[in-house]
């Protein structure tokens, strides 16, 4: 606002050439379109709410599941505090520094040409990535909402409103895609305060108490302890398997949104009198407490499923089954056989699982709008439903060849392009970056973080151990 008011006084107190009144008039457009978080819980709420999702509360368990139970879920808390979290803190730096879009802010500590292009590319790769993963999470979140619609259809007695919304057809995921762009399309047109941080306030708490209000239910059901038993006391023979290690880096990384520019654009919105070190401290307990809680219910209703009938695990190899799918079969025939409060618990699982979805969908989104925004001036709420709309004709583009596109949009954008850019967002850090400039550009709300061990600890981990290990997923990906 003081800005405005002092390039205001001078624009209309001293003579000035068109080109000047131009430059001053879009300084003023842009310093209100970029927004900022009002406080600290905001921030913390959004960027974990873009880190939880569909990921954690289904990804995590079922991995969980298929990799050696609790040896997966000690290799995965290690990983997550030791290689995740400074990858994290890389690019809120980046991001927190440059105030900008990713492009803009990567730029920004670039000092040669090569690397300026390499930025480019670097940054508006995440963007299209973000872009490419919200297209197919959107129809994933689809489901996810059908199903939330189907016990209430069951309810009010409309049965064929019910076996549509549970039954796969073209034109209920078409419609339930459609739905969900259109709802994350509402809360980011909004912006980063009244849109991303208000949002993001009431769906996470939402989130956390359906979640627990989820397991004290499902531990009281025949089944649930041992499932708590497999998840909770691991077998250390198997915690240094490579599989084991691989897949619960990549986990990590998925996990906390790292790759696709959008902590990037999230720290760019944190106010420079911040602790960024505590605040991407915070995110990243945040973001594992729930993977671990989602772990506390998945992993024990698997096993109350299996005590009522439900194969849940192959009788030759002891491997889960439909690790894909298992989500939208066994679970609701566990819920089936709870009779009438059934109905009810399906409804808020699934409940869950949208609202976890829509934390994530905003983040992903943010990142594409707000690069149009700055890179074309043009309004927030145009830019947001015009990258909405090519979203939505990629997320058909989906369904109508499911079979096909499906799985290959997941591979390369969660399995290829997020390794390699969150191993070029260490780079950036750890090669590019002049560590003066980044020790006082951290400094910024922490101004003795030079006395502390995550200087002196950081740096030399992003420089060499975080690209080494993101090479390591990133060369297993491509080889798996």
């Amino acid at each position: 606002m003081l800005n405005q008011q002092i390039s205001t006084f001078y624009l209309f107190t001293f003579p000035v050439d068109c080109q000047r009144r131009h430059t001053i008039e879009k300084y003023n457009n842009m310093s209100a379109v970029r927004g900022e978080f009002s406080s600290r819980f905001g921030f913390i709420m959004a960027a974990a709410g873009s880190a939880v999702g569909l990921g954690n509360i289904w990804g995590f368990p079922t991995q969980t599941a298929s990799n050696g139970g609790a040896a997966f879920l000690v290799a995965y808390l290690v990983l997550a505090f030791f290689l995740a979290y400074p990858a994290l803190m890389a690019e809120l730096m980046i991001g927190r520094h440059g105030q900008a879009n990713a492009v803009s802010s990567l730029k920004k500590i670039s000092s040669k040409p090569w690397q300026k292009r390499f930025a480019f590319t670097v940054g508006f790769g995440g963007i299209l990535c973000a872009g490419f993963i919200l297209s197919f999470y959107a129809i994933v979140a689809g489901w996810m909402l059908s199903a939330t619609a189907e016990p209430i259809a069951t309810l009010v007695g409309a049965d064929t409103a019910s076996t549509w919304l549970s039954e796969q057809s073209l034109t209920r995921n078409i419609i339930f895609t459609l739905v969900f762009i259109a709802l994350t399309v509402a809360i980011i047109s909004r912006g980063v305060e009244n849109g991303i941080e208000k949002w993001s306030k009431r769906l996470m708490p939402a989130l956390l108490g359906i979640l627990f209000a989820l397991i004290a239910y499902v531990m009281t059901q025949d089944g649930a302890m041992e499932g708590l038993k497999a998840y909770l006391v691991p077998d250390f023979s198997s915690i240094f398997d490579a599989q084991l290690l691989v897949s619960a880096l990549g986990q990590a990384f998925f996990s906390l949104s790292l790759g696709t520019s959008v902590m990037i654009i999230y720290g760019s919105y944190i106010s420079k009198k911040e602790n960024l070190v505590s605040l991407g401290a915070y995110v990243t307990l945040i973001d594992v407490f729930i993977a671990f809680v989602a772990g506390l219910l998945i992993i024990p209703a698997m096993y109350v499923a299996q005590a009522q009938g439900v194969e849940i695990f192959s009788a030759s190899t002891g491997k889960l089954l439909s690790e894909d799918t298992l989500v939208f079969q066994v679970l609701p025939a566990l819920f089936d056989g709870m009779g009438g409060v059934g109905l009810f618990v399906g409804f808020a699982f699934f409940a869950l699982m949208s609202i976890a979805a829509l934390t994530s969908s905003i983040s992903m989104l943010e990142a594409p709008v707000s690069y149009t925004v700055e890179r074309f001036a043009m309004k927030r709420v145009q830019a947001t439903w015009l990258i909405g709309a090519l979203i939505a004709i990629v997320s058909i583009t989906i369904v109508c060849n499911l079979g096909s596109l499906f799985g290959l949009v997941i591979t390369l954008t969660t399995k290829v392009a997020q390794p390699l850019l969150g191993l070029m967002c260490c780079i950036f850090v750890g090669w590019i970056w002049y560590r003066g400039s980044l020790l006082k550009a951290i400094q910024e709300g922490n101004p003795e973080v030079h006395n502390t061990l995550f200087w002196k600890v950081w740096p030399w981990y992003t420089k060499f151990v975080c690209p080494l290990a993101i090479g390591m997923v990133f060369l297993h990906s491509l080889l798996s």
